[in-house]
């Protein structure tokens, strides 16, 4: 094997393997990473996440559902052929631009949250949402430990709608955990109504109130907002609205699926709660 050139030499060995040893290659590499992701310590992910963000945020702003850590991995060969100096350069343009409009973006973001005088009535910090964990109803933000976010931190859109509550937190970033996750469970209302029962995550950006008294009146089109009881969110807060409702006669509670109020593809900044 040549010493010199060593990495033309692999780079020609791995396109000499057929098709079928490549995808078996580039599999076992992305096996490693996600293990790597699973087991390893919080720092490692931090790491890995804080390489690929710039990635994951393009995908996630132009709205592919797809977008997730390994997005990407192994495309742009043609890249590889580019001359390096005009790649930066186009890089360096690219991220000057980029950077224009999201500071635009975070601006007109800003200005919307001022208008309910969301920063009166509470302690909010910003972030950006970078993608989403397939692990379950999860976003990754990029901010973390080392910015004061804090796991059970609420999170909203700057009109006043909840997104969740602040989960896993790594040194850079930090993990949503949407209301329709199978792990989120709060107490709510009917606002302007004292029916309360429970919001209980379904996964798969699905939700319903449950635990709702028989007798009280809950009909489509009903707004659900965040109670106090429970002590996980501020109260007041828009849930959504009340779509189907499922009520038995035999049952001594009845049940409604939640339209949710915020749209999570079309999601590109948040509000964490950090104070009152």
């Amino acid at each position: 094997m040549p010493t010199d050139g060593s990495l033309s030499y692999n780079r020609l060995t791995f396109m000499r393997l057929s098709p079928t040893k490549n995808k078996i290659l580039i599999f076992a590499i992305i096996f490693v990473f996600i293990f790597s992701l699973i087991f390893f310590k919080k720092e490692v992910r931090n790491f890995f996440y804080f390489v690929s963000a710039p990635m994951q945020k393009a995908l996630w702003g132009a709205g592919d559902d797809t977008s997730d850590f390994f997005i990407g991995l192994f495309q742009g060969k043609d890249l590889i052929k580019e001359n390096e100096d005009l790649r930066q350069k186009i890089q360096g343009l690219i991220s000057e631009n980029s950077s224009l409009k999201e500071l635009k973006t975070e601006n007109d973001f800003l200005r919307a949250s001022l208008s309910l005088g969301l920063e009166k009535e509470f302690q909010l910090k910003i972030a950006d949402i970078v993608s989403k964990d397939n692990s379950g109803d999860i976003l990754i933000i990029n901010k973390g430990k080392k910015d004061g976010i804090v796991q059970g931190n609420p999170v909203i859109t700057n009109q006043k709608v909840l997104v969740g509550r602040i989960g896993e937190v790594l040194d850079n970033f930090s993990k949503i955990v949407l209301i329709s996750d199978q792990n989120s469970s709060f107490d709510a209302k009917i606002s302007d109504s004292d029916a309360y029962g429970v919001v209980n995550g379904k996964g798969h950006s699905e939700a319903w109130l449950e635990l709702i008294p028989k007798e009280k009146e809950v009909k489509t089109g009903d707004i659900v907002i965040t109670s106090a009881l429970g002590g996980i969110f501020p109260k007041d807060i828009l849930v959504g609205q009340i779509g189907e409702v499922q009520k038995s006669d035999v049952e001594p509670f009845q049940k409604a699926k939640i339209i949710m109020g915020v749209d999570i593809k079309g999601l590109k900044s948040i509000f964490i709660i950090s104070g009152r």
